[in-house]
């Protein structure tokens, strides 16, 4: 009798492992006291490049990660880890992107909604004033900004800054002084155009009830210094966000976040664990 009832609830169990995987949820302990914080830039279903992917790509990963047995966190769990060393849950992840296209509004919020998943956009708030002016690649409006906000408050925005992502003579204008008309910013020029810069953005973003608290910021090409980053302080950033790679502990200098580029067309659904699992070895390599 028991034989009888056994074998059709195993047979249940293997096809509901088959065709719903993600249900089943992985309880192992990659790492604790850490977070990866993952970047992307754009999801399309129809562009190609460096740093997009598409929409099927971007939930395969996400699915994978919670199968997996990783831990979403807003970014105020993210600050209050970091700043005042508060627990984070185990295999934390924290979703950023960078850029402010439009794209994360038609293509990746719905699939972040319907999967509650947390995410932080950090926004070139000088492209709020016209976000259609690249119809290639259009950027977020301020209405949608608001909409998502008011939809979900785990959804914010941050400072990627106001006009200075952009280079000049090929160099980032956030980390060196511009030339005009043969004649270079003098030292003072140049830390009232950063400090400008980055109060138009604060405000910008306060102005539409971006976050919580509009303190963090992506440093525009991943550039960034002793100087800028003592400028970007003083004006009221506590989080900078960088392109190096590596997971966040509480001993991370705040100013100098690390983030692992899972927004590329060669990191699938299946992979981004094991570029997690990279970056964690990597890190645990002593220094030679």
């Amino acid at each position: 009798m028991m034989r009888a009832i056994w074998k059709p609830a195993l047979l249940i169990l293997i096809i509901f492992v088959n065709f719903f995987p993600f249900s089943i949820r992985e309880n192992e302990v990659f790492y604790s006291k850490e977070v990866s914080v993952l970047v992307y830039h754009h999801i399309d279903d129809h562009q190609q490049g460096g740093v997009t992917i598409t929409t099927k790509v971007f939930e395969d990963q996400l699915a994978a990660l919670d199968r997996r047995g990783y831990n979403f966190i807003t970014l105020d769990q993210f600050r209050q880890f970091l700043l005042n060393k508060r627990d984070v849950p185990d295999n934390a992840v924290l979703i950023t992107f960078d850029d402010g296209y439009r794209s994360f509004y038609t293509n990746a919020y719905p699939i972040l909604k319907k999967m509650e998943v947390p995410a932080v956009n950090f926004v070139i708030t000088k492209d709020l004033e016209d976000p259609l002016r690249s119809l290639l690649l259009p950027s977020l409006s301020r209405e949608e900004i608001v909409k998502m906000r008011t939809e979900d408050p785990n959804i914010e925005f941050q400072s990627h800054s106001d006009s200075l992502h952009a280079m000049q003579d090929g160099k980032p204008m956030l980390t060196n002084k511009l030339v005009k008309d043969k004649l270079v910013e003098t030292e003072e020029q140049f830390k009232q155009r950063i400090v400008t810069d980055t109060r138009t953005c604060i405000r910008k973003l306060k102005e539409l009830n971006a976050s919580e608290a509009v303190d963090a910021y992506a440093y525009p090409f991943g550039s960034f210094d002793s100087q800028t980053i003592e400028l970007l302080k003083q004006n009221g950033v506590q989080l900078g966000f960088t392109t190096k790679t590596g997971l966040t502990t509480s001993h991370t200098d705040p100013m100098q976040v690390p983030r692992i580029n899972t927004g590329v067309p060669y990191v699938q659904g299946n992979t981004v664990h094991s570029l997690i699992k990279q970056s964690l070895r990597h890190q645990l390599q002593p220094i030679s």
